[in-house]
């Protein structure tokens, strides 16, 4: 099979918003009046972001769905996309589940793709994802002002749940780790949460790396602080949390720092509250504020009983 005949195959479908998509040197795309384009990237390298046996519908899906949520958080509404895939060589039943997997991230969120490139290499899959939002509404993350509410959707820390199991850092029971291994390979982002923060949040990112190296970068980039509290962070059963428990530091590390969450994370108002309160049981997504913003330039997260942990670990960085 030649690279065309793969791409033809695998990777050519009609689109819904492209005046020509697959099979030229370029896309083309007309954005929508009045609106401004959200583009970013993202790379899965196998041996850094997945196992090599990672099942490929669940990859594909993925490999998508987390550009997506980099959408999510700028409060855009996604509709292109291109691919960039290396492949150590033709497995045809590989990317047939493959490409099923990315296609069905598209169409439940209504993406094209639009083009990319296929090569010989080691499995590394790049996606670019564009999106539109109205002029002046993107939310940034230097957007948040002192004494707002910070805000996570979902639960956080499965996944990394979920990993640690498959690295044998820990044992699950079946039904647990079936639980957290769908929150690590097949994310929800949150598109439709973040087109409805738009007039509500001043600040917002999604939570990949971590919930506290990811809220840094809005600490950072507004010049802020915040004091959170960990009693006050979403969790399910499986990461039950307690401070007589071995795992304690462990399952504390996971819901702190632990990655792969793809939930959104944003600052908004105090007077927002109620809005923001109506908007989860509307969306029938738990939404939670798990503490302000400060003046004071530090991330202070607060314990169970109210003390002042010393957390080392921020998240993960692929340089450290």
């Amino acid at each position: 099979m030649s690279e065309f005949d793969l791409i033809r195959q695998h990777f050519t479908r009609a689109t819904r918003h492209t005046h020509l998509g697959v099979g030229d040197d370029a896309a083309l795309i007309t954005p929508s009046a009045n609106m401004e384009l959200a583009i970013s990237a993202d790379m899965l390298v196998s041996g850094t972001h997945f196992f090599a046996d990672a099942d490929p519908y669940q990859l594909g899906w993925k490999s998508l769905a987390v550009n997506l949520s980099d959408m999510a958080a700028m409060g855009a509404n996604p509709k292109w996309a291109t691919l960039a895939i290396a492949l150590p060589g033709v497995n045809q039943p590989w990317l047939t589940e493959f490409s099923r997997g990315f296609f069905a991230c598209a169409d439940a969120f209504k993406v094209d793709l639009i083009g990319g490139d296929t090569t010989r290499g080691p499995l590394t899959i790049s996606v670019q994802i564009m999106g539109e939002v109205p002029t002046g509404t993107a939310i940034k993350r230097s957007g948040a002002g002192v004494g707002e509410e910070i805000w996570v959707s979902g639960q956080l820390g499965d996944a990394a749940l979920a990993l640690a199991h498959m690295q044998g850092n820990l044992a699950l029971t079946e039904d647990a780790f079936t639980h957290c291994a769908k929150k690590l390979h097949a994310p929800q982002p949150r598109v439709t949460l973040g087109l409805a923060l738009r007039d509500i949040a001043n600040s917002a990112i999604d939570i990949s790396d971590g919930l506290l190296a990811d809220l840094g970068h809005i600490l950072s980039q507004s010049n802020l602080g915040a004091s959170i509290y960990i009693a006050n962070i979403p969790h399910s059963e499986y990461l039950n949390i307690q401070l007589t428990s071995d795992l304690y530091h462990q399952k504390l590390s996971m819901l702190l720092a632990g990655g792969d969450d793809y939930e959104l994370c944003f600052t908004a108002p105090t007077e927002k509250h109620a809005e923001i309160i109506h908007l989860s049981e509307s969306l029938k997504l738990p939404l939670s504020c798990i503490g302000l913003t400060t003046n004071n330039a530090k991330l202070v997260v607060h314990g169970f009983d109210d003390e002042i942990l010393d957390v080392k670990e921020a998240g993960f960085d692929h340089f450290r």
